[in-house]
């Protein structure tokens, strides 16, 4: 599902291209403007805020007497919880198929335009395939209604027990505004070095493995929720097609929704605080469009 998202963003890109060779042909241009289109693989890390994480369910009664109380009804939150990120660098090693496979590590996709390579302006479409992960052990403050029970205070669950993520993606998906300065730029125009910058906006895409008194569900993907977010880092440009990034991005997200027993009834909900650390590294391509004066 990740990868199809990506070939998605391929797409946009291709679409971008074919925009910029109907430019091309188009009739008496009084001054051309370059046009660069790119499109860039790479991995990140993660670190996350604590975050608190609710879980309801209205309960499903048929289910809780044959199948337990996973399928009982609650409303509860855990607060402060803390997470990590899950690389799965140590995953693959040593194992070809998972090799093969980029989509495993936690893996960044990209497909940008510079529409405006004079003011250094353009629009990207990011995909950041992150992992989250609840960090087994830890002691949380629990506050509601659990078991048929009030409950307000400090535990700890085995992972046998209770255990959340999104691994097989907690999966940011943003539109990005971008602004580029040039610190330097080779005399022939075919390489430089710049600093980038990239507020943007989109929607959160996760998978929510959960198990939730003993009873664990790897759920389906949907839209979950929301996050915003600031990109900032370096770009070098060289031999006109190569293209390399080293970024940070801070984000928000709101995850609103997120499946904790899919077929019953069960939803999560958290935000939480972000630091991505990116490097890519893609294939650019330049063109001129025309840019017509204004009619009297």
């Amino acid at each position: 599902m990740t990868f199809n998202i990506f070939k998605t963003l391929l797409l946009i890109g291709f679409l971008g291209q074919s925009f910029v060779q109907s430019a091309q042909i188009d009739s008496l241009p009084k001054k051309k403007k370059k046009m660069t289109v790119y499109f860039s693989w790479g991995y990140n890390r993660e670190v996350y805020s604590k975050s608190d994480i609710h879980f309801k369910s209205a309960g499903n009664p048929a289910k809780e007497a044959t199948q337990g109380p996973a399928y009982s009804a609650y409303d509860f939150t855990i607060y402060n919880a803390k997470a990590h990120d899950k690389s799965d660098f140590d995953h693959i090693a040593g194992n070809l198929e998972d090799v093969i496979n980029l989509t495993i590590p936690q893996f960044s996709g990209r497909i940008g335009f510079y529409f405006n390579n004079a003011k250094d302006e353009g629009f990207e479409f990011n995909y950041d395939h992150a992992k989250y992960v609840v960090t087994d052990g830890q002691t949380f403050h629990i506050k509601g209604t659990m078991l048929g029970q009030q409950v307000d205070t400090d535990t700890s669950f085995s992972r046998q027990d209770f255990h959340f993520e999104h691994t097989d993606g907690a999966n940011f998906v943003m539109a990005n505004y971008m602004k580029r300065w040039k610190l330097y730029e080779s005399k022939t125009g075919a390489s430089n070095f710049a600093i980038t910058f990239k507020p943007g906006v989109g929607v959160v895409y996760p998978r929510t493995d959960c198990t939730i008194f003993g009873d664990r569900i790897n759920n389906s993907w949907h839209v979950a929720g929301f996050i915003a977010g600031v990109e900032t880092g370096f770009r070098a440009e060289l031999f006109k097609h190569l293209c390399i990034e080293l970024t940070g991005k801070a984000a928000y997200a709101d995850y609103l929704w997120c499946f904790v027993h899919y077929k019953g009834n069960g939803q999560a909900s958290q935000r939480f605080g972000t630091l991505v650390a990116n490097l890519n590294v893609g294939y650019q391509f330049s063109s001129s469009r025309p840019s017509f004066k204004k009619r009297k």
